[in-house]
């Protein structure tokens, strides 16, 4: 068997599932933890594991210490201008909520209009929906192209004086189509309109300059870039965050409380109520040293290879029918089998110890635009070998003929 370099660094590739070694093909939904990730998040419950920004004592200014200097870090691994743009979310899903909720729909008015594209995840459509059906905006859709992707003239032909703001994917979460954020944010300025960058994607892949993008906002998740569920960023520039309206109250984002009014604190401990996930923080900033100790060329580099050895296989398998071939920088690859439900493939990858996912990927409207119920999705990261695609086309041939092997 192919010798893995990561074995020891992702303590789970050492399982089995199903009787058989596990083979992990769906990170797209959520990366491995590396071990280094899980010792620092350790360290901090083992040794100073305290509330921040309240304990006036040692261990207190070591959890302040530790918390405080990701948010330093996040500033550089993204290029913010200030640390005060970088805000710690629950991920990428809160962050946008934060962002419609608290600064677009405050904005709003009847038959203004909101911009963004059927490739998004609900993530970054149902706010949009929602903030629209309660301001009376007008939601409108940016066409894709053939390889899913949102072009700048195809933003520019559905914009108008009326757009207020756009939120588009920076890379597709179904057909991994690059979308060029920079083209896209100018096309959005040009207008007077604002625009929301979903990264969930493009960061476990990509380096992000969010100055060189130019976006008013930017969000992500850590547990797709091998960090700790249940925390994230969102970026916003300053004069944004200024004027954003919290979306939720209560402890450590106040700066005054009287009987009938209160006053908050600045951006950003004004977007972090309560007690905020520390040890996830802490860990988050461990995740980022992993990714820059890697490298952004190394990870995409080996992905791509695998990516094209499996592809060169799928390629002479007739009843397999890939959604996006030609995105051939993707991490994922988008497929069903024909005349084998999505849901019962995956019985047969689990089974055959494969991990993938399969359903409407959070995605459904680009599933209506493919014309699909469901899918089949396989996805990559840097802990994957050519064994693991090896075993995930054996689970494939077996798939592609379930109705004869059933669970044999």
């Amino acid at each position: 068997m192919e010798h893995n370099e990561f074995i020891n660094d992702f303590p789970i590739l050492n399982e089995e599932m199903n009787g058989h070694r596990f083979v992990y093909l769906d990170s797209a939904a959520t990366s491995l933890t590396p071990e280094c990730v899980l010792e620092k998040m350790n360290e901090y419950y083992r040794h100073y594991g305290v509330n921040v920004h309240r304990g006036v004592y040692a261990f207190g200014a070591k959890a302040d210490a530790e918390f405080e200097a990701v948010r330093d870090q996040v500033q550089c691994f993204i290029h913010a201008g200030s640390r005060e743009e970088i805000v710690f979310t629950r991920g990428t899903t809160t962050a946008i909520n934060q962002v419609a909720f608290g600064y677009v729909l405050p904005k709003l008015q009847p038959g203004d209009e909101i911009v963004t594209s059927m490739s998004e995840h609900h993530a970054n459509f149902v706010p949009w929906q929602v903030i629209a059906q309660r301001s009376g905006a007008t939601l409108r859709f940016a066409p894709l192209d053939q390889s899913g992707a949102v072009t700048a003239e195809a933003l520019r032909s559905v914009m108008s004086e009326k757009t207020r703001f756009v939120a588009l994917n920076h890379m597709s979460n179904v057909m991994s189509a690059l979308n060029d954020v920079q083209a896209l944010s100018q096309v959005a300025h040009e207008f007077g309109a604002e625009i929301l960058i979903d990264g969930a994607q493009a960061i476990p892949h990509l380096r992000v300059d969010v100055q060189a993008i130019d976006c008013d906002f930017y969000a992500f998740s850590g547990h797709k870039m091998f960090g700790p569920t249940g925390v994230g960023v969102l970026y916003g520039k300053l004069i944004c965050l200024q004027a954003m309206e919290p979306f939720e109250y209560g402890g450590a984002m106040i700066d005054q409380v009287c009987q009938v009014s209160t006053t908050y604190k600045d951006a950003p401990y004004r977007f972090e109520t309560g007690t905020p996930m520390i040890a996830e923080v802490i860990g988050l900033g461990a995740a980022i040293r992993y990714v820059e100790s890697l490298g952004y060329e190394y990870i995409q580099t080996r992905i791509e290879m695998l990516r094209a050895y499996a592809m060169e296989q799928l390629a002479q398998m007739p009843h397999v029918h890939v959604y996006n071939p030609h995105n051939y920088e993707s991490a994922t690859i988008a497929f069903n089998i024909v005349d084998v439900h999505s849901h019962d493939a995956v019985t047969v990858y689990d089974l055959e110890g494969v991990a993938i996912r399969a359903g409407h990927l959070c995605a459904q409207p680009m599933l209506s635009e493919l014309e699909q119920g469901s899918l089949l999705r396989m996805s990559l990261q840097v802990y994957n070998t050519k064994a693991d695609i090896d075993r995930f086309i054996a689970a494939t041939k077996k798939a592609s003929d379930f109705l004869d092997v059933l669970f044999l």
